[in-house]
């Protein structure tokens, strides 16, 4: 699809990536970016329609796809990390960590795909990461909802095709933005990765590995969890050495 006239609901669109989103929505063209936040007053870029949402909030998931019966790309973007464990972090933590990264995604494109198709079939973005692959101790909540985020992005492909929506998977390593703010290495421009998934939307790709990172990860998935473990705590220490 053509991101120039086309009409885009970005989450999480109040800083970040999601703010990185819809101003280059904007630069390139989008007749209207419909900029979405829990908390609407947080939302400060020019230009765009403010919307207020809460993906973990189902009345509120409904309301803004009311509000929105143009919308021709979803960019399904705002998540959170809160650096929990699976056995003995806190299963409430869990709980929003999956309602946040998976299920309100999902809800989205639940509420979305009539209009989507209405509007020509267009297209979803799901901002996944290289963690849909691959677990770190402390952070595995996060790992569980980006892996089953990403299962998630390859059903809702198989199940839209027919109405000729795309659905983009995005993988990244880290990119510059708050929740990376603790790792002193390089990261992604937040505009040079929404640029890279972009162009994929207008090439039409399932699939988006924004960064050798990402590459490097998805590369290793054939070995064994033994191999695969070991290399990656291998890389992990490289990281971290930094």
């Amino acid at each position: 699809m053509d991101i120039n006239n086309s009409v885009a609901l970005v989450t999480g669109a109040n800083r970040g990536l999601g703010r990185a989103f819809a101003q280059r929505l904007l630069e390139r063209g989008a007749r209207k970016v419909y900029a979405t936040a829990r908390r609407p007053e947080t939302v400060d870029l020019p230009g765009v329609e403010v919307l207020a949402l809460d993906v973990t909030d189902a009345d509120s998931v409904r309301a803004a796809a009311a509000a929105a019966p143009d919308v021709s790309l979803l960019v399904n973007n705002a998540g959170i990390s809160t650096g929990t464990g699976l056995v003995t972090g806190s299963m409430d933590a869990v709980r929003l960590e999956l309602e946040t990264n998976t299920l309100g995604p999902l809800g989205l494109i639940r509420a979305l795909a009539p209009t989507l198709a209405a509007n020509g079939g267009g297209a979803i973005v799901n901002v996944l990461s290289a963690m849909s692959w691959f677990g770190i101790a402390g952070a595995n909540a996060y790992h569980l909802s980006k892996g089953a985020a990403w299962a998630m992005t390859n059903g809702v492909r198989l199940e839209l095709a027919e109405q000729g929506t795309l659905v983009t998977g995005v993988h990244l390593g880290l990119a510059d933005t708050d929740m990376a703010a603790g790792w002193p290495v390089d990261k992604l421009a937040p505009s040079d990765l929404v640029d890279a998934v972009l162009d994929g939307v207008e090439a039409g790709s399932a699939e988006v590995l924004a960064d050798q990172w990402s590459r490097d990860i998805k590369a290793r998935l054939p070995l064994t969890p033994e191999e695969f473990n070991a290399e990656m705590g291998r890389a992990l220490s490289a990281l971290s050495a930094v």
